[in-house]
């Protein structure tokens, strides 16, 4: 890639870097906020259907976190790259990434294999 083209990059990884960062950050918040809720309500009944609902709803939480986080270091690998010249370079053939490609998915290690 050019430097023009490493400066794009980065610049893009960056800011969604922030973006994911900010969605943890909420995330995490709401967490919290619902785990103070929860020790609140202990002394009180509750539905099982409500309890349910309460532990479906951690669940998914938790997963969106789990992927935002995966995603995050997603991005922090492909700052690294960045830093270290292997930026654009497919990870199994060695090959410079389609352009294209690194334009949808500034983190991409691979290019995307056609079918024969």
């Amino acid at each position: 890639m050019t430097q023009f083209d490493d400066d794009e990059a980065r610049r893009r990884l960056e800011s969604e870097r922030q973006r994911v960062n900010s969605l943890i950050i909420d995330l995490r918040g709401e967490e919290q906020s619902e785990g103070d809720q929860d020790s609140e309500l202990a002394h009180y009944d509750q539905h099982p259907a409500d309890t349910a609902s309460d532990t479906f709803e951690r669940e998914k939480d938790l997963a969106i976190l789990e992927g935002l986080e995966s995603e995050l270091a997603e991005i922090e690998a492909a700052l690294q790259r960045l830093e270290d010249g292997s930026y654009g370079v497919d990870e199994v053939t060695g090959a410079p990434i389609d352009r294209a490609r690194l334009e949808a998915l500034p983190t991409a290690r691979t290019n995307v294999d056609t079918p024969h």
